[in-house]
């Protein structure tokens, strides 16, 4: 069973993640695959708009954490880019309206993410989570430039810093997510967001999306900053033995 699922319905590319016993965590190669669908899209005319989602009643639990221990162990290649950072280059480069569809837990990598999305649907039992600072990490993906100017630097403080869960509405209110549906409605909200986007003129939503969008190169400059800071962090004796702890307490 293929863990990501790209799927084109008219102008509109859908990648859905599913696994479901690791709650859609995302593994390298899922990194990978998802990088490669949103890349494909860009010279591609027939796709105008792009959904991300998960399946099973969980966006996603975030970035596998084995493969945190793996990284911390391996010799570091400095000119080697992690298949997530790949992944969140591919976001950052996008231009082409990128919907997200929430249901149940945005984790992690899943909160990043949504944060790099145009518009946000998510379902009442949606929650977003950045656990980065309990294992001894920093916020990646540029979220420490973009949550402050979506949500303020308070509420940025509570997520990122602080590891304080924030519900559906908490999210909508700070701004980050634009309707709250009931749970299992996000992705079908998006498919319509998706079609009232694609009957728009596609010269001028691409005009307008880049003007309200950061500069690419700001954004990219900035999570090369946090990856350098996660990069040395992730070998820290103390952020090893937390990772370590966690997965033994899962097993």
């Amino acid at each position: 069973m293929p863990h990501i699922i790209v799927s084109d319905e008219e102008a509109t590319r859908t990648i859905v993640m599913r696994r479901p016993e690791k709650k859609n965590a995302i593994s390298r190669q899922m990194f990978l695959t998802m990088s490669e669908a949103i890349n494909s899209a860009q010279s591609n005319p027939d796709i105008r708009c792009l959904i991300l989602t998960g399946r099973s009643g969980v966006f996603t639990a975030g970035d596998d954490v084995a493969d945190f221990v793996d990284d911390a162990s391996a010799k570091r290649d400095p000119a080697k880019a992690r298949s997530s950072v790949i992944f969140l280059q591919a976001l950052i480069n996008n231009k082409k309206p990128i919907i997200a569809a929430v249901d149940g837990v945005a984790v992690g990598m899943g909160t990043t993410m949504v944060l790099h999305c145009d518009y946000v649907i998510a379902g009442t039992t949606a929650s977003f989570l950045s656990p980065f600072i309990q294992y001894g990490l920093v916020p990646e993906g540029a979220s420490s430039l973009l949550l402050p100017r979506m949500a303020g630097h308070q509420r940025a403080f509570s997520l990122l810093v602080m590891g304080r869960p924030m519900s559906a509405e908490e999210a909508r209110v700070a701004g980050f997510v634009n309707v709250i549906v009931p749970p299992g409605h996000a992705i079908v909200e998006a498919q319509k967001a998706a079609r009232e986007i694609c009957a728009l003129p596609p010269e001028a939503v691409a005009i307008s999306r880049k003007l309200l969008k950061l500069p690419t190169e700001d954004v990219l400059r900035r999570m090369g900053q946090e990856e350098h800071l996660f990069a040395d962090r992730i070998r820290s004796p103390s952020v090893i033995a937390a990772v370590k702890g966690f997965l033994h307490r899962k097993k």
